[in-house]
């Protein structure tokens, strides 16, 4: 086969012309959007009648930043229930919208309607094109070749006014841009519709794994929306590995596939291949044995050149796990993005996911990001929480090491709109930022005086777990937290799921090890004054944050949305992580 380059110089070539005039697209695309949406309801309120037309691209900017408020998504949330229920009239944008998207998990578990237009699947192919280029300068794949994509569309469903309802992904892969994107980019998922939309994980992964070995020595690339989704893909062929075997062996169908669609499409796929199965077992039981799964991905694909997930903020636990099934297969991050926009491309993707950042596309929509700085004192003035805010500057005016909150003008009706990221400008690419994703904003451990980031929790948790695995054969699967604030005093508690066996007495060095892990001043303050208590470690019976993903799915309607907060409010969650709770230990540092 051919290796894959027609086209790649197309798309990068037009991006590197957009990136060299980013701050002139930026305007343009602000003009694009506004005058597509011209005479909106919301834009109206606003920017009353005035014709936009007739303005320089700096007095249109001026214009719009001084007049159209920033908001967050409650705000913006009336006129799309409007929209949901069925109401016809231009409120957000002129083209109709039919379809609504679901916002992610993190967001502590509300769902959020974001609007979903043609624009939203055409930038998602853009991307997808622009990504496999500058993949394929490290990493070219054959023509013709597939790909083993744990990609799950889930169900959608209708609102009161007849309106599609489903997670960005499900309607992506439903789209004829997803269809395109196969077609351009000469890759082919293993795994057919009736089993990216069959709605049911268990069922779906194991078709996903059944079919990828079916085709293994076809495989180009291993790939996921989240590197979670592979690292329980994996996890969960350990366990099955024979059962599968047993199919390819006799060209059957497990009896755990019960969806009829899915069962029929795969049977007719798949034929008795007894050498393949024997092949197949034997390097397994040579991975179970000997090598603990370590290698697993290019042992059972050895045409892989690579494995291909979001590998950044919340995944970053995962990337432990993901390189051991990965061996020496090269990790590349995908790009950056939300449900709301794209918003960068990763531009180097021969960089290990820790050190990735993302190019900003201009064209996707216009980027406006709130300087932050962190608080001092509790009397800062323009403070927000957890940050001091300055106004908000265009992409023209971002400067190298400063940290922002992104905030979005977007085709599809949201305007200004903050979207809750932090990042920091690392760099440039021609003319435009290259952003280090750092959290969620919002998503903060806090009590007292006390302010930990998730990056400082993982830290925490990083440390304590590889207290862990020096000291027991156990690891954390998993992991979330909370800051009690209704125990006197309040204190954290940390939610573990472990494989394997850990003594009482490990475990509890664990849970003191987490709490003088914490270097916060306000933290640390707090312990030794005893206004903040010792942290609590909970230890969850395995498959509890399985429990919790199948809660979220049923809500969200595919795993590709679903991001195991690091910290939580939500009752639903705290519910199932409580009841499943075996173990409990409290720290005996600052005694």
């Amino acid at each position: 086969m051919e290796t894959v380059e027609a086209g790649h110089d197309d798309v990068i070539g037009w991006f590197e012309h957009v990136s060299e005039n980013a701050c002139k697209v930026q305007s343009e695309t602000l003009r694009r959007i506004l005058e597509l949406n011209s005479g909106v309801e919301y834009l109206t309120k606003w920017l009353g009648t005035v014709d936009i037309e007739k303005m320089d691209d700096y007095t249109l900017e001026t214009h719009f930043t001084s007049l159209v408020p920033i908001v967050s998504h409650a705000d913006l949330d009336p006129y799309i229930q409007r929209i949901a229920d069925g109401e016809t009239s231009p409120l957000l944008t002129q083209e109709p919208i039919t379809v609504l998207s679901l916002s992610s998990g993190t967001t502590e578990g509300r769902q959020k309607y974001v609007p979903f237009t043609r624009h939203s699947a055409q930038t998602t192919l853009q991307i997808f094109r622009l990504s496999a280029a500058y993949r394929s300068r490290f990493y070219p794949i054959r023509e013709g070749g597939r790909i083993l994509e744990f990609i799950y569309a889930g169900k959608e469903f209708k609102t009161q006014g007849g309106l599609t309802v489903g997670t960005a992904t499900a309607h992506y892969y439903a789209s004829e841009e997803f269809k395109t994107k196969q077609e351009t980019t000469k890759s082919f998922t293993c795994s057919p519709q009736e089993v990216i939309s069959g709605g049911d994980f268990g069922q779906c992964t194991y078709c996903h794994l059944l079919l990828g070995l079916h085709y293994s020595s076809q495989v180009e690339f291993v790939a996921s929306a989240f590197s979670y989704t592979i690292v329980q893909a994996f996890s969960f062929f350990e366990e099955i590995w024979r059962e599968i075997c047993a199919d390819i062996k006799e060209g059957n169908l497990s009896s755990r596939i019960t969806l009829p669609k899915m069962r029929k499409t795969v049977l007719a796929l798949i034929r008795p291949n007894p050498s393949l199965a024997s092949h197949i077992e034997e390097i397994c039981m040579e991975l179970e044995s000997n090598l603990g799964w370590f290698g697993l991905i290019p042992k059972l694909w050895p045409n892989a050149k690579f494995i291909s997930s979001i590998m950044t903020g919340s995944m970053l636990p995962y990337l432990k796990k993901l390189r051991h099934y990965a061996g020496s297969l090269p990790l590349v991050s995908a790009d950056y993005g939300s449900t709301e926009s794209w918003i960068g491309v990763n531009v180097d993707p021969h960089l290990p996911p820790e050190d990735v950042t993302f190019a900003v596309i201009p064209t996707f929509s216009y980027f406006e990001f709130i300087p932050l700085y962190r608080r001092q004192n509790e009397s800062d003035i323009g403070s927000d929480g957890d940050f001091v805010e300055e106004k908000p500057v265009p992409l023209s005016q971002v400067k190298l090491g400063q940290e922002y909150e992104l905030v979005l003008t977007t085709f599809t009706g949201l305007y200004r709109y903050r979207l809750g990221d932090v990042v920091e400008v690392t760099g440039f690419h021609k003319g435009t930022p290259k952003l280090s994703f750092i959290y969620r904003r919002k998503l903060i451990l806090t009590i007292n005086i006390d302010k930990n980031t998730e990056k400082d929790l993982q830290r925490v948790v990083d440390k304590a777990s590889q207290l862990l695995s020096r000291t027991t054969r156990a690891e954390v699967v998993d992991f979330t937290s909370q800051a009690d604030v209704i125990a006197r005093p309040g204190h954290y508690v940390i939610y573990w799921e472990i494989r394997g066996e850990a003594e009482d007495k490990a475990l509890e060095e664990c849970c003191r090890e987490m709490d003088t892990a914490f270097v916060d001043y306000g933290y640390v303050v707090s312990r030794r004054m005893n206004s903040i208590g010792p942290l609590e470690l909970r230890v969850v019976e395995r498959g509890t944050f399985g429990k919790v993903a199948e809660r979220c799915v049923g809500k969200c309607g595919g795993l590709n949305q679903f991001k195991t907060p690091r910290c939580t409010t939500n009752s639903v969650m705290l519910n199932i992580l409580d009841d499943s709770t075996i173990k409990r230990f409290r720290s005996s540092a600052y005694n």
